[in-house]
């Protein structure tokens, strides 16, 4: 029986390539060149560390990072950042985190999305993933087509697609 699972994956490697690309465009601007900064990135805890001289700053290279996050093709979406703090020695830092994988309450609504279609498919909640089944590939198909149009807080790919 065709199925295919939603989920919600990171490609670290091309978060990676986004957070060097944006270390260098930031390290050429004009208005960020003559302060101090920071961006690092804990690839094993999907964390980014960002320290700026002021909040304006700091929302600069916020900016310019997720610029470099979708040109990559990682949804922007998926990168959260955290309440800027000050430090003791007068900047501003601030974190963020990448979500992956699907909350039990994300998963529940796109289940019931789903069904709401009416179509004849099956959808079943599987550790972080939500798997879809279906007598026919045109079922599945209008199904990612209507999760593509919904309103879902994180990003979703579709993979696994089986006849």
């Amino acid at each position: 029986m065709p199925s295919f699972d939603i989920v919600n994956r990171i490609d670290m490697q091309e978060v990676d390539n986004a957070v060097n690309n944006a270390k260098k465009e930031i390290s050429t601007r004009y208005d960020l060149r003559q302060s101090r900064w920071e961006l690092d990135l804990d690839r094993k805890e999907r964390r980014l560390k960002l320290l700026a001289a002021d909040e304006m700053k700091l929302k600069a290279i916020q900016q310019i990072l997720v610029t470099h996050l979708v040109r990559r093709k990682v949804e922007a979406k998926s990168l959260s950042f955290g309440k800027a703090e000050g430090t003791s020695q007068g900047h501003i830092k601030c974190e963020g985190t990448f979500r992956e994988g699907i909350d039990p309450e994300t998963a529940r609504r796109i289940v019931k999305l789903i069904k709401d279609t009416k179509l004849k498919v099956q959808a079943a909640v599987m550790d972080d993933q939500v798997r879809v089944t279906g007598k026919k590939i045109d079922d599945l198909q209008s199904v990612i087509s209507m999760l593509k149009g919904a309103e879902i807080p994180i990003p979703l790919q579709y993979v696994n697609m089986k006849d």
